[in-house]
This record gives C-alpha cells, structure tokens and sequence, in this order.
C-alpha cells in the first residue's frame, strides 16, 4: 500500500471534494496501471491492426492489451511498429484531429522520450512539418532515437531550451508544452514521484511553467494554437496557470468536443468556466495528466506561397551542402521520392525534404539540431555507410538494397548486436534485415561473415533470453 503525502493529501481532498479524492486515492494506491500500445499507421499495412481493445479518445491507433508483455524483446518494437504509450497522454490525438486541420509548423517543447511527439505527428495533417524538442542532452538522444524508429521524414529533432527558440524567432501554427511538474500523475506507477514530492516542489513548478510558456510565446503565431499539459493534479499548476496564460499573456481557452462522459474525464476544480481536462487514476482508464487548450490572440497570417521556393524545388538536388571538398554522392534511387536535398555535414549525410530546406537552415544557424529529415549515411574512405535512420523510415526505398528475412531467434541476436550469419548467397556489400518484412537495419557482408551495423548505443543490454517469441500480433 503506497502511502501518500500528508500536504498532498490535505490540499487534494479540499480541491477535488471526499468522493473524487477517494476515488483518486483508491487508485493510486490500490489500482494497476492498464498497459497501452499506440500502432504507427505509417509503418502498418492497410487494414491490419494489433491485438487489444482501442483506446476511445485514440481508436485509430490506440490499444489496451490485456497483459504487458516483455516489450523488450519484440523486434516490431524496435522496427517502430508501435510506440508502448500510456493511454491518457494519447489525448493529444483528439485534440490535433480536431483542431487542425491543414498543414502546420508545430513545436512540441519538452518532447522526450517522443510519445507525444510520435501520436501528433500521426494525427497531423500531411504536409505539416515537427519540431521535436528537449532541453536535456542524455533524454533527446533518447528522443532522436524514438523519432528515427517512428520513421516520419517531416520532423526535426532539437536539444535546445525554450529561450534559445525565443531567440530564433521560429513562427509556429500549434506549439505543444508538455512542461516539467511535479508529478502527482505518477504517484501509482512510480514511488520516486511521491517520495520527490513537496509543496515547494509545487511552487518551483509553478514559476518555472510560466517561464516556459512566457519564453516560447512569440514563437507562436496570432490565433494559433497553445497545448498545455502536466502529469500533476493540483490546480496551482493546471487551472491557475492556464487562467494567468488568458489574462497576462493574451489567449482564450478552447472546448473540445464530443468528449464522452463515459471516459470520465474530470473538468476544472476551481470554479471557473475554463474547460479543461484532467485524467484521474481510479476513474478514468489511465495515468494522470492535466490538458487544456488555448488560441493565441490575434488573427492567423493569411497563407503566403513561396513562389521562389516553389520555381526551385527541384534545384541542385542531390548535392552535397555545407561540406566543401567531398566528392561523393549519396545514390539518387536509396529514397522514394526525388523530393529531397542531400545535406552533407562533416561526414554525414541527410535528406531534407524540399519544401522546407530553407526553415531547416535557419533551424541549424540557431538551435542545436540533432536529427532532422533522414540520414542516409556517413562516408568511409570511397564508400557510403547507410544510416540506421534510412532503415528505418518509411521513405526507404527496400528495391534496391539486397535483403534478408531473420528468424525471431536471429533478430534478437541482431538486436543485441551479436554476429547473425547471413545465407551463404546473399550479396556482398550492405545488406538490409528484416524481421517479419519489417526493417530492422543493416548488415555488411563481407563473404565470409557479416558486419552487425546496429547502433551501439541502441543494442538491448539484458541477456535475458525469452521462451517464446514477444510479439504483438494482429487481431
């Protein structure tokens, strides 16, 4: 029995009243977390589907599963099949469908480990183009490696803090801020939270919130879109902060529609007519978070088309850019489209999608872009090394690459980036290997072994080794 703050304690039971409180309490401490899976449409075939019950303010993509397997060891996993996502932060996907509903710029603020990132940019219009962002270095490797699995070439991963994005002047039609808090949400499933917990705690959040969004506010264009979410339940962080946004800042609080009561979403606790919702252990089907949505004062720019970069879409394609010297071209036919500018950085290659190379470059002068578009790959001497990103987008080209279909057996072995023996007709050369026709990465055969290319820093560590294949299958 998990034993909660008295000042938590205290101050919840008065904002939410005994019977809500109980029922929250009972949660927390008594109740399980359900297991979630959100499917990645872009790497699904049409008409097939994963296993679980759908998720009602996310069916297209969202499951409950019945148990919580060792996700670990499912290779489709890793190939960004689908994303392990609490079933409450999934809201975001209602909220953009509708909402939003032609292309945008958006920002997601303090993005890691990418769930939301990954459920927005599925649920946007397409033609949009993320910006995925965290402040800390360690959590956006995490967040660029989750990007890269999901596959989606219109995203560009920063490690920048929200100041640096005021400096740039970036202009954004939906920015989502996610913001530090003090986690009461996560009371059930993690003992850290409570025993982190404070009232001070509460208090730093709350000036440090308003910070964020005050920082990033001129990124936001008149009349666009301001998601605010925390993890936390009292209303110093939530229903307070959103009321300072509309009265300081200049916004006006929007109301989402055709929520079903049946969700038991919990609406604002302090006696204003600001809709907001809030996901309450004990009484809806999931963790904790706080969510409202607000438009920024201010009528929306009317639409401007580039012509210039319109009648030069198709320029220069395929050049290297920003690496003077390098003679070596990364083969036109790797992609699916011919959409793309080739960047070269040091040794690296990306591919930039062509319709926003130039908001990349103005990206690059002024943030600190980690990943963005596709790499392709990092040249060696007179050769070209396919990235790890390549293999896993969902703009590959696999007809051109030699292939070779693993057992559940061989893949982990691949996962874990130990030697897998190829067929001994496969080609020489890179190698791309799938499980279940789902690319998992590459290999270089070299004749009389092969490479393992998977990236170190990805490889699983345990040595478990499970006694049936994990994967989460159809219907």
């Amino acid at each position: 029995m998990k034993t909660l703050p008295e000042d938590f304690i205290q101050y919840t039971q008065e904002l939410m009243g005994d019977e809500l409180f109980q029922q929250l309490k009972q949660g927390i401490t008594e109740g399980e977390a359900p297991t979630s899976i959100r499917i990645n449409p872009f790497k699904c075939k049409e008409g097939e589907d994963a296993a679980g019950e759908p998720i009602p303010w996310c069916p297209s993509t969202g499951r409950y599963l019945s148990t919580r397997p060792n996700f670990t060891f499912d290779p489709w996993l890793h190939a960004g099949k689908y994303y392990v996502q609490e079933a409450s932060s999934m809201f975001v996907d209602l909220v953009i469908r509708q909402l939003v509903h032609k292309p945008v710029m958006m920002l997601d603020l303090c993005a890691a480990p990418g769930g939301k990132s990954t459920a927005v940019r599925a649920a946007l219009p397409e033609g949009s183009l993320l910006f995925s962002n965290e402040p800390m270095r360690t959590r956006s490797q995490i967040l660029a490696e989750n990007i890269q699995k999901f596959g989606h070439p219109d995203m560009i991963v920063t490690n920048s803090y929200p100041r640096d994005y005021k400096k740039s002047k970036l202009q954004f039609d939906v920015i989502l801020t996610d913001v530090p808090c003090s986690g009461e949400g996560m009371f059930r499933k993690d003992d850290g939270a409570i025993s982190e917990w404070s009232l001070q705690n509460v208090d730093n959040c709350w000036h440090l919130q308003r910070e964020i969004v005050s920082d990033i506010w001129n990124c936001l264009k008149p009349g666009g879109l301001l998601i605010y979410s925390t993890c936390t339940f009292n209303a110093h962080e939530d229903e307070e902060n959103i009321a300072w946004i509309c009265e300081e800042l200049g916004a006006d609080a929007i109301a989402l529609n055709d929520i079903d009561e049946a969700w038991n979403i919990t609406g604002n606790l302090i006696g204003t007519d600001i809709p907001v919702y809030r996901f309450l252990p004990g009484k809806t089907r999931g963790e904790g978070i706080f969510l409202a949505v607000l438009r920024k004062e201010g009528e929306p720019e009317m639409e401007k088309e580039d012509k210039k970069k319109k009648k030069d879409k198709n320029k220069d394609k395929g050049k290297n850019r920003g690496n003077k010297g390098k003679c070596l071209q990364v083969p036109t036919d790797w992609l699916k489209s011919s959409d793309y500018e080739t960047i070269a950085e040091d040794d690296n290659f990306y591919a930039i999608p062509s319709r926003w190379k130039a908001i990349y470059e103005d990206a690059a002068r002024n943030l600190k872009v980690i990943h963005a578009g596709i790499k392709l790959g990092t040249s060696k001497g007179k050769d070209i090394i396919p990235d790890q990103s390549l293999a896993l987008s969902t703009e590959l080209n696999t007809e051109v690459f030699p292939q070779v279909e693993l057992s559940y057996e061989d893949a982990i072995r691949y996962l874990r980036k130990e030697a897998v023996n190829l067929p001994a007709d496969t080609p020489k050369g890179y190698v791309l290997v799938t499980y279940q026709q789902m690319p998992l990465g590459w290999e270089k055969n070299i004749g009389n072994r092969a490479n393992n290319l998977y990236p170190q820093e990805w490889k699983i560590k345990s040595s478990h080794v499970p006694e049936e294949p994990c994967v989460i299958s159809k219907k």
